[in-house]
């Protein structure tokens, strides 16, 4: 026979509140939880606006640099600084077709 255990589970409840003057939490609404402890997590709106706080050259140079493949993933930034774009008339079927040929010597 097993013994018993106890699992304790978590209950989300999203409520909408404010902080006060004094940084203290006010919550309007009413909870219907059971007493007991609780986790608190504090979600905070904020606007961000859209200037960016970088200079124009700064913001140019950038623009210069993801000219191609902008990317927000670090790992990739600056992979395709030095490339240069696909012609206008690339067949990228004819393109694998050679790179098999060559991969397999056909």
């Amino acid at each position: 026979m097993q013994p018993k255990t106890n699992i304790q589970t978590l209950e989300a409840k999203k409520i909408k509140g404010i902080i006060d003057q004094s940084g203290k939490l006010i919550i309007n609404d009413n909870l219907n939880l059971e007493p007991g402890e609780v986790e608190v997590i504090i979600l905070q709106t904020k606007t961000i606006s859209n200037q960016s706080k970088t200079s124009p050259d700064k913001q140019r140079e950038e623009t210069k640099k993801s000219k191609y493949f902008p990317s927000k993933v670090k790992a990739f930034q600056g992979l395709f600084d030095n490339s240069q774009p696909a012609p206008p008339d690339f067949d990228e079927d004819k393109a694998k077709w050679e790179a098999l040929k060559e991969k397999h010597n056909l």
